[in-house]
């Protein structure tokens, strides 16, 4: 898993006070948890989540909290629900050899000869919840689509990651090929067409 760096200001205070001052300078208030241990309270700056909040990839965190670096994951992220902007951060510390849970990006990949066919890719799952040591955890997990005809899908029991446990259940899908309107319209006309009778032919009229 790729490692990113982000800077942080330890906070004086805490509290909703303390919060609004800190969004009015255009910081995210922060907390990281760690076994045993109390949280640290600190501030990002908001344009500095952009590189990790706003991307396909999952990332290690390393927070050079004031000199003070310490291994992370962001583990929750809150937005306002109006203006979209992040208000609040939640990061976990994490070691190399201890488990953690992190949600990873899924990677389409290959071509299914349902799509070919005129068929529609529907994403079910967009990450999923693996558990494992951070230099097992993939950046992204590939899920293969070349074999995927029309009505098929790709689901949770089809990946295997190696020294990873999966957490989503086994029976959802990740991605399905649907048909499309067109292709139930075309399916429909070709059926109709193929019903219809023939007209009977009138017998000739013989003279004696």
């Amino acid at each position: 898993m790729k490692t990113i760096l982000l800077k942080g200001e330890k906070r004086a205070e805490v509290g909703t006070r303390s919060s609004k001052e800190i969004r009015k300078k255009g910081q995210v208030p922060c907390v990281m948890y760690s076994e045993g241990k109390e949280g640290t309270h600190f501030a990002i700056y908001q344009a500095d989540f952009k590189k990790l909040v706003y991307t396909q990839n999952a990332y290690k965190v390393k927070l050079d909290i004031e000199g003070e670096m310490f291994d992370a994951i962001l583990q929750d992220i809150q937005f306002h629900p109006v203006s979209e902007m992040i208000i609040h951060a939640d990061f976990l510390a994490v070691s190399d050899d201890k488990p953690v849970v992190v949600e990873v990006p899924i990677k389409v990949v290959g071509n299914s000869p349902g799509i070919r066919a005129g068929g529609k890719l529907v994403k079910k799952i967009n990450r999923l919840k693996l558990k494992g040591l951070l230099k097992d955890m993939p950046d992204y997990v590939d899920v293969e689509i070349g074999k995927l005809q029309i009505g098929q899908s790709a689901k949770v029991k089809d990946i295997s990651i190696e020294n990873i446990e999966i957490l989503d259940a086994a029976a959802n899908a990740i991605v399905s090929v649907k048909t499309t309107r067109a292709l139930m319209q075309a399916s429909a006309d070709e059926s109709k067409d193929s019903t219809q009778e023939t007209p009977e032919e009138t017998p000739e009229e013989t003279t004696e």
